[in-house]
């Protein structure tokens, strides 16, 4: 059986994308994260939120969905996400002088339905 295809426009993939991330940043200062970067983007790729948490630096991945025909949000990211998303924090660390103790990966999934208001997930430690 074909695996289902995302046959949304790109330019309405890109604006499902950043409002979840701005639910997502609203969400992490909401439980007391200060966000130090929103969309940093190297050679590599792009990390979508840095945040930091006490002590601990968190990488954070937001994945947005309208529906659940493709899995949870936070199902999306896979390991070969997840190893990208690793190296992507190793270039901020390197490009950056913030220094913390513990380095955190987060996902913060956001369903938005047809109506209502979105569903967020916040995984802590996610990988």
């Amino acid at each position: 059986m074909p695996t289902p295809q995302n046959t949304s426009p790109p330019g309405r993939r890109a604006a499902l994308g950043a409002y979840g991330e701005r639910v997502a940043a609203r969400v992490l200062t909401d439980a007391g994260l200060t966000v130090l970067d929103r969309n940093w983007r190297c050679r590599d790729g792009e990390l979508d939120l840095v945040a930091r948490d006490g002590d601990a630096l968190v990488f954070c991945e937001v994945k947005t969905r309208t529906g659940s025909g493709f899995g949870s949000p936070a199902e999306a990211v896979t390991a070969a996400k997840r190893r990208r998303l690793r190296v992507l924090a190793s270039a901020w660390l390197s490009a950056h002088d913030h220094h913390a103790p513990d380095l955190r990966f987060d996902v913060v999934g956001v369903q938005v339905p047809a109506v209502g208001r979105p569903q967020v997930t916040h995984l802590r430690n996610a990988f």
